[in-house]
């Protein structure tokens, strides 16, 4: 038997608004599916996901779900290795202390620390194993879990050597035909704990909802990003007939009509898109759908495009014009069209979708003038009709090609869109505030319909945006935080 074990949601307990974001384990749950479908016996601990309401300070953060000392209680006799998860950066803390306390409880079971390939928030395992070897961790996988994990869970049954297990290591070979996959195994997972937060990634509108991942993989080489090292920049995809029957599965199976698109691109290929729109439409399915992470809004090719989307229940999309300023723009190493970023968000607005824009902040090289440059474009864009904007300070995220750009940090999981340790944090953190201030008053200039909508929709508990559902995640992890001080 294998123990698969998510790590804790770590907050900064001086930044409950950009740190704490719940993301569900959808790379565990992939994994979790391809053992039960070769019949591979297994169990899950979700450290967060079982007892989200727990919390504690430890080390300067705020830890939220099981202790240390609960993960081990739960640990089944005739575990043979642990396959642990480091879902994201700003857990890194909890996934290395969980390792430490197995191997001080389990000396002689083996280690196994996998990659998340695909989320922004993720980071390179490669260029921090030194860390988790320093712990006892016997293996650290990178690249995706599912046939590399399948083949090093046969090593194991056979007893291979650890010269046999390490060459499996070596191998960073991508699965090409994603549709062979099973479903993520969410029914092994304790959802409800997650859906009772009323709140997730991204905005939570129903009572219940799941994440999705469409693709893999991203083509742009943006250099503040982990995403090229972790997939060669390269971009792979479901069919559109494979994506409409998981929809239709979960729907059936767990009563979930919400879905949360977390690709990192979802939209590269603008006929898949309206192919898997058209399919929404003619099967009838009564759900709705958000790409929550973002996507590169150039490959969205037309009006026509976000026509289909609304029509077959997308309703929210982020897209990252990052700077409005070309000189950062060039540094970061990716393209952004002003004018089809603008027409599109007009439809998105027309048609009902609500959108986000997400900028970074704080990119090396970054001027005063550059900042000005940003808020003119966030102007544009709320003219225009964008529902929200996101602000992050650049962090250097392992595995970026930034990464070795920055010092001043003591632990990976401060390594947020809340850098403190910054020297010119403060003065980052200043202009976002007032850009965020700017930009309500813009809104409620050229759209004041939209600010009573989303009052109406933070005291209802019915998120249509992130905005609207920050401040009640806020609210709950301070929540959390009080009641941690009192412990």
């Amino acid at each position: 038997m294998y123990t698969l074990i998510n790590p804790n949601l770590i907050v900064q307990k001086s930044d409950p608004f950009t740190t704490g974001i719940v993301y569900m384990p959808i790379g565990l749950a992939y994994f979790a599916a391809v053992l039960r479908q070769n019949k591979i016996k297994f169990g899950i601990i979700d450290a967060f996901g079982e007892a989200p309401q727990k919390s504690r300070f430890e080390n300067g953060f705020v830890i939220r779900g099981l202790t240390t000392q609960d993960v081990v209680d739960k640990i089944a006799p005739q575990t043979k290795a642990f396959f642990l998860y480091a879902i994201n950066l700003a857990s890194h803390y909890s996934t290395i202390e969980i390792a430490k306390r197995l191997k001080q409880s389990f000396p002689k079971i083996p280690i196994i620390v996998f990659e998340n390939t695909q989320a922004v928030t993720a980071y390179s395992l490669k260029a921090v194993q030194k860390d988790f070897y320093s712990v006892g961790v016997d293996y650290v996988l990178t690249g995706e879990v599912e046939e590399k994990g399948l083949k090093f869970v046969g090593a194991l049954e056979k007893n291979g050597s650890s010269e046999e297990l390490h060459t499996l290591l070596e191998n960073d070979k991508q699965i090409e035909d994603l549709d062979k996959l099973p479903f993520p195994a969410w029914d092994l997972f304790p959802l409800q704990n997650y859906w009772n937060l009323r709140y997730a990634h991204g905005p939570f509108e129903t009572k219940r909802y799941l994440p999705l991942l469409t693709s893999r993989g991203c083509p742009y080489p943006c250099r503040f990003c982990v995403i090229p090292e972790t997939n060669n920049q390269k971009w792979r995809a479901r069919s559109a007939e494979n994506v409409v029957a998981e929809m239709e599965w979960f729907q059936k199976t767990l009563g979930v009509s919400e879905f949360h698109i977390e690709d990192v691109n979802p939209t590269i290929n603008d006929e898949r898109i309206q192919t898997l729109c058209q399919k929404i439409v003619e099967k009838k399915l009564k759900i709705i759908w958000k790409i929550a992470a973002g996507t590169k809004v150039e490959s969205i090719k037309s009006e026509k495009t976000i026509e289909w989307m609304a029509k077959a229940g997308c309703r929210y999309i982020s897209i990252s014009p990052e700077s409005g300023s070309p000189k950062i723009m060039q540094k970061i190493q990716k393209p952004f069209n002003i004018g089809h970023a603008t027409q599109l968000v007009k439809a998105m607005n027309h048609f009902g979708i609500f959108s986000q824009a997400c900028f970074v902040l704080g990119f090396p090289g970054e001027d005063d003038e550059d900042r000005k440059q940003t808020i003119n474009l966030a102007r544009l864009l709320t003219k225009a009709g964008i529902d929200e904007i996101a602000q992050f300070i650049i962090t250097p995220v392992p595995g970026s090609k930034i990464y070795n750009e920055f010092s001043g940090f003591k632990n990976y999981s401060e390594l947020t869109f809340s850098p403190s340790w910054r020297r010119d944090y403060k003065k980052l953190a200043k202009f976002r505030f007032r850009l965020y201030r700017r930009f309500l008053l813009w809104k409620l200039l050229y759209h004041p319909q939209k600010i009573l909508r989303q009052i109406m929709n933070f005291l209802k508990l019915r998120f249509e945006t992130k905005m609207e559902m920050t401040p009640y995640r806020a609210l709950k992890t301070w929540g959390l935080i009080l009641k941690a001080r009192r412990i």
